[in-house]
């Protein structure tokens, strides 16, 4: 007689909804915090990527770099152009590391300007070495190796030394020489005159060139009147070729002997 299998009867298990929904409340209230952080976190990143573009910036203190060199070593970066980025990264710090540069000053005046203070090195000539520029400051020491030339400032030749090390002074005999170009650099500067070459003698005469003109000033005598005649006499030789001999000027000089090449 064959044997009758019995079903299981497959039982329903009953589910409490308000069970259910207390059990788990605690995980719903920290998906719905999470989602509100998250939208909150977007509308705020939103709002500052909006309304703190740069779209002024002012540039001082500049001479080796141009404007345009200085915002891009201060702007880099994606957000680069975000006054409150900028501002938390430069919070009272300054951008160092650059040649020719001691320091830059980052400030933000508001939302859409900054200004960068640029506080370059005091240079005060170079030295070709190595076919390398060797650029040295007030006292002879040397701060910067270039392989390219920064305008305005002067090539001085005539000076002996038998090596250079950056942050060392060029180990000149006579280190009052530093003194002398120091003193010729701010006069150049204060009658608005730009140096190519400062040369200096063995017999410590001094010659200045402005291009293709050579003015030798002789021993020193007389300085700040030799240079500030220069201011009026160069614009009218502008495109000539010569030396302008003021190995002999005193101050009752009228004339100043040019000869042409």
């Amino acid at each position: 007689m064959a044997k009758k299998r019995l079903k299981k009867k497959k039982q329903t298990k009953k589910i409490n909804i308000g069970e259910y929904v207390a059990g788990h409340k605690s995980l719903f209230i920290i998906g719905a915090m999470a989602v509100t952080f998250l939208a909150a976190l977007a509308a705020g990143y939103g709002y500052i990527i909006a309304n703190y573009t740069v779209t002024t910036v002012y540039v001082d203190g500049n001479i080796h770099y141009t404007n345009e060199e200085v915002i891009g070593m201060v702007m880099e970066g994606k957000y680069g152009n975000n006054s409150l980025l900028l501002s938390l990264k430069y919070k009272d710090k300054s951008v160092e590391g650059i040649p020719f540069v001691e320091k830059m000053d980052v400030s933000v005046e508001d939302p859409h300007t900054i200004r960068i203070e640029v506080y370059e090195k005091a240079l005060a000539g170079y030295v070709e070495y190595l076919e390398r520029y060797m650029y040295f400051d007030k006292d002879g020491i040397v701060v910067e190796s270039s392989k390219e030339r920064t305008a305005g400032i002067p090539q001085v030749i005539g000076l002996s030394f038998d090596h250079v090390l950056l942050h060392e002074p060029l180990p000149v005999e006579d280190k009052g020489i530093f003194r002398s170009i120091l003193s010729i650099t701010q006069l150049v500067n204060k009658y608005h005159l730009s140096v190519d070459r400062i040369y200096f003698g063995s017999d410590d005469s001094l010659t200045l060139y402005f291009g293709e003109i050579r003015a030798s000033l002789g021993t020193g005598e007389y300085l700040d009147e030799k240079v500030m005649r220069l201011q009026d006499i160069l614009p009218k030789l502008e495109g000539k070729k010569g030396i302008l001999h003021m190995e002999n000027f005193a101050e009752d000089t009228k004339n100043i002997p040019f000869d042409p090449d």
